[in-house]
């Protein structure tokens, strides 16, 4: 009798204990008008076919990405360029926005699909007002103008979805001190700053900031693509190699890749991931209890696969 009575009820707990050790958090960066316009939505069917949820950080000010297009001159952004095939995987319509004009306001432009990502129960983040300006000048600015662009993208984001956005991510995993700093003005619930292997609490100084980050763990389809014999075609199965069950695991992917050029490889993936018992869930989900929640430091580095200094967690081997 008390082996029927406990049987149902250990198994409920172990199928709990390994939804919990098998999780995937989400992200999914949006970065320009395209990926709002296009990869959004084919993002959101995707998911919606297998009820999956996850976490949008969404830029919502001028798209201006084409300006990156004189970063060619550096020799590793060239290098990387024609590794990835850019003007395949991101459309010359990304690499030419705001070079010659001034980009268009994404939120403005792509309400109602920024909306219809919130009521299918999306977590709803902010990534930037102007990506190209923070991921190129972030170090220049004072913390005035950090703040004022985190709060005009929270503003946006608000008023378009009618609920105030949880979270933030910095763009190419670029944050200074100031920008943590400034971050502790606002009520989100964690940042998405860095690459790394904990959820932590930051120190800046001698101050423990109070806003949890959670790291990416995991590279990018961009930083592997055509390096060490990753090609499109093996790439699913390089990646599921990456998870380790019981460790953190976060994933970005961008609307503007994973939702557009490789939507069916992405698709694939998930397919495959699930298969092998993994869950896929948005970043908030991942929180444990604040107790145990420890403090870690953010330092620069450089990573292979991706031009200039990026924020980790010190001493992660990210």
């Amino acid at each position: 009798m008390h082996q029927n009575l406990w049987w149902p009820a250990s198994t409920d707990l172990l199928q709990k204990y390994f939804y919990r050790i098998m999780q995937i958090g989400l992200r999914i960066d949006v970065d320009t008008w395209r990926g709002t316009r296009l990869g959004v939505p084919a993002l959101c069917n995707i998911l919606a076919k297998r009820r999956l949820h996850a976490t949008f950080f969404f830029s919502v000010g001028p798209d201006n990405m084409g300006r990156h297009l004189w970063r060619l001159c550096r020799p590793a952004f060239l290098k990387k360029m024609l590794r990835s095939n850019a003007p395949g995987l991101y459309g010359w319509d990304i690499l030419l926005r705001g070079t010659f004009w001034p980009g268009p306001l994404i939120g403005q432009g792509n309400r109602a699909i920024i909306q219809n990502a919130a009521r299918d129960g999306h977590e709803m983040g902010i990534h930037a007002w102007d990506h190209y300006r923070w991921q190129m000048h972030i170090e220049k600015l004072n913390q005035p103008q950090i703040s004022e662009g985190i709060e005009k993208a929270r503003q946006t984001l608000q008023e378009i979805t009618g609920q105030n956005p949880t979270c933030a991510a910095s763009p190419g995993w670029r944050t200074t001190e100031k920008v943590l700093l400034s971050r502790e003005e606002f009520p989100f619930s964690f940042n998405s700053d860095c690459r790394g292997d904990h959820i932590f609490y930051p120190r800046v100084g001698e101050k423990v900031l109070l806003t949890p980050q959670i790291p990416n763990t995991l590279p990018t389809y961009d930083e592997v693509i055509g390096v060490n014999g990753i090609h499109p075609q093996n790439y699913n199965q390089f990646l599921l190699e990456q998870l380790r069950p019981e460790k953190l695991n976060v994933l970005t992917i961008h609307a503007e890749v994973e939702g557009i050029s490789q939507a069916a490889q992405f698709e694939e993936f998930l397919k495959m991931a699930l298969r092998d018992g993994w869950n896929f869930v948005p970043l908030g989900e991942l929180l444990p209890a604040a107790m145990e929640i420890p403090t870690g430091e953010i330092q620069r580095k450089i990573i292979a696969g991706r031009e200039g200094w990026i924020s980790v967690e010190k001493e992660a081997v990210h």
